[in-house]
């Protein structure tokens, strides 16, 4: 999702060089909603937006209260479903949103409103937003690592906790793992690289996305030295016991949702027991390492396994197991 929110943040800091914009968030939910809290879309009079609010059922209601001249207060409160407009297109499960709707006009300040929202996802920083309605924002407070997006509405003062934007820190470039980079990166994950060996930087390090954090150390010092917050996966895709075993040892001290180390179940096996030999890792540290790596789904090229990879990476973020043939969200140390 943090992806997305900076498209549209970043999409208004261009239109408000000469344009009005409308920043609408969704502050609550009932019932079943295709967009969670803190999910954004960015608006201008003319029609042209950026982002979704309810995935398609309740944006052109919107566009037209926009350009009635609706919205009108530097912020208010609205709510589409039971009790408020009725949406486009009847919302899930008789489901219902309320929208946080700012109205920024043109200029610096409005501009540097939205670039301080930038700079948290792109920094990785929750960030508590402050709203006394009808005025506009009146703080802005970065604050320490916050895995879920909340809201707290008492009377007209609103106060929105954005999260910490979830990481993928990839200890080692692989064919793999560069793929598996780049989809986190897409996938909305502030993504760090930790690389140290001068041949496969020159051979695969070209293949990284422009936004990812390359990172010249070797990896097990990084995760020593600067440890990560509990919305943080970590993967060791090379093969290279040099590499995996060192990372796993440092790994499993720290308090990431996700580890996972790539190889055959012998290969797999064979780590276990150097790290229960050599590294101290206890059984119940052992059992926190994904080994295999990744969902079974058949996967044979790099580009499969790594879609493999992350999307066991994003079904444990979003706090879902599978139970048969039904799938079953259950909450996530760090991300609940």
């Amino acid at each position: 999702m943090h992806a997305l929110d900076l498209q549209v943040l970043n999409a208004g800091r261009q239109w408000l060089h000469a344009h009005t914009v409308w920043l609408c968030t969704v502050i609550s939910t009932f019932g079943s909603s295709p967009r969670p809290p803190g999910a954004m879309m960015a608006i201008r009079a003319d029609g042209r937006y950026s982002g979704s609010l309810s995935g398609g059922c309740v944006e052109e209601s919107f566009i037209e209260r926009i350009q009635a001249q609706a919205f009108n207060a530097p912020s208010q409160l609205i709510r589409y479903g039971e009790g408020g407009y009725a949406p486009d297109q009847a919302l899930p499960c008789g489901g219902s949103l309320s929208i946080l709707v700012e109205k920024l006009p043109p200029g610096a300040e409005s501009q540097a409103y939205l670039t301080t929202m930038v700079d948290a996802l792109t920094q990785a920083t929750a960030l508590v937003k402050r709203v006394t309605l009808p005025e506009a924002c009146t703080s802005l407070t970065p604050v320490g690592f916050s895995g879920k997006t909340e809201a707290e509405v008492c009377g007209d003062a609103i106060t929105l906790t954005l999260a910490t934007p979830p990481r993928l820190i990839v200890c080692g470039l692989s064919s793999v793992a560069v793929f598996c980079a780049n989809f986190a990166l897409a996938l909305g994950f502030e993504t760090l690289v930790c690389e140290h060996r001068p041949d496969t930087l020159v051979t695969l390090a070209p293949g990284l996305s422009e936004g990812i954090t390359l990172l010249e150390v070797f990896p097990a010092r990084y995760l020593e030295e600067h440890g990560c917050h509990a919305g943080t996966a970590i993967l060791s895709l090379t093969h290279d016991p040099r590499i995996d075993d060192l990372t796993m040892m440092e790994a499993v001290q720290l308090p990431a949702f996700y580890l996972g180390a790539m190889g055959s179940l012998r290969n797999s096996q064979k780590r276990r027991e150097r790290l229960v030999a050599f590294g101290d890792v206890t059984p119940e540290q052992l059992q926190r390492i994904h080994a295999p790596v990744g969902l079974a789904i058949g996967s044979k090229t790099p580009a499969e396994i790594a879609l493999s990879i992350m999307a066991d990476i994003v079904r444990h973020k979003n706090g879902v197991v599978n139970a048969g043939a039904s799938a079953v969200a259950v909450p996530c140390a760090g991300l609940a």
